[in-house]
């Protein structure tokens, strides 16, 4: 090695590394405005009030069902049978994603052991790898699942639709009245 390119490595080796803190300061700003640049997305999403809330309403419908690799596909083709926003459907399924989903799909299972008065079975993280794995617990677990998944879906679907449409409504108006960019 020359003199020349060993005295670089060695500057380069010692120069002193961003802190933890600088880098995290300049991950806020990004993420900051990343989620500003999605909220102006969602303001200025065109169609009416009641289809963009149709389209919530069949997003978190499917998405509170273990369709595993398929809830987006199911919602947009609901959105399509109630008229709803194809593409807020496909977002509102992110009600479900790996942080959520276990405990959403727990609750739901004791929905339905609770509505169908079954409770031999209980529920564990395992059971959601796949449909196959689902399907090898057996009808009855299956079916404590679906029924708590429709209940609550349903429910959820229900109030998202009243809270998107009024949401909507609001912003669309504050916009109007110019209190919002």
């Amino acid at each position: 090695m020359s003199k020349n390119c060993s005295q670089r490595l060695l500057t380069q080796l010692t120069k002193p590394t961003p802190s933890r803190s600088r880098k995290s300061k300049r991950f806020l700003p990004r993420l900051r405005r990343s989620f500003h640049y999605f909220y102006l997305r969602f303001i200025r999403l065109r169609g009416s009030p009641e289809s963009l809330a149709r389209g919530v309403a069949a997003g978190v419908f499917a998405g509170l069902f273990p369709l595993i690799a398929t809830q987006m596909a199911v919602a947009i083709l609901i959105a399509v049978l109630i008229r709803g926003n194809k593409m807020v459907a496909a977002a509102a399924t992110w009600i479900s994603n790996p942080l959520t989903g276990v405990p959403i799909y727990a609750f739901n299972f004791q929905v339905g052991q609770w509505l169908l008065g079954s409770d031999d079975q209980s529920f564990s993280a395992e059971s959601f790898d796949s449909w196959q794995a689902i399907m090898q617990l057996g009808t009855e677990f299956v079916t404590d699942l679906l029924v708590g998944c429709l209940v609550v879906a349903s429910v959820c679907a229900v109030g998202s639709y009243f809270l998107a449409l009024w949401v909507v409504r609001r912003v669309r108006a504050k916009r109007r009245s110019g209190h919002l960019s």
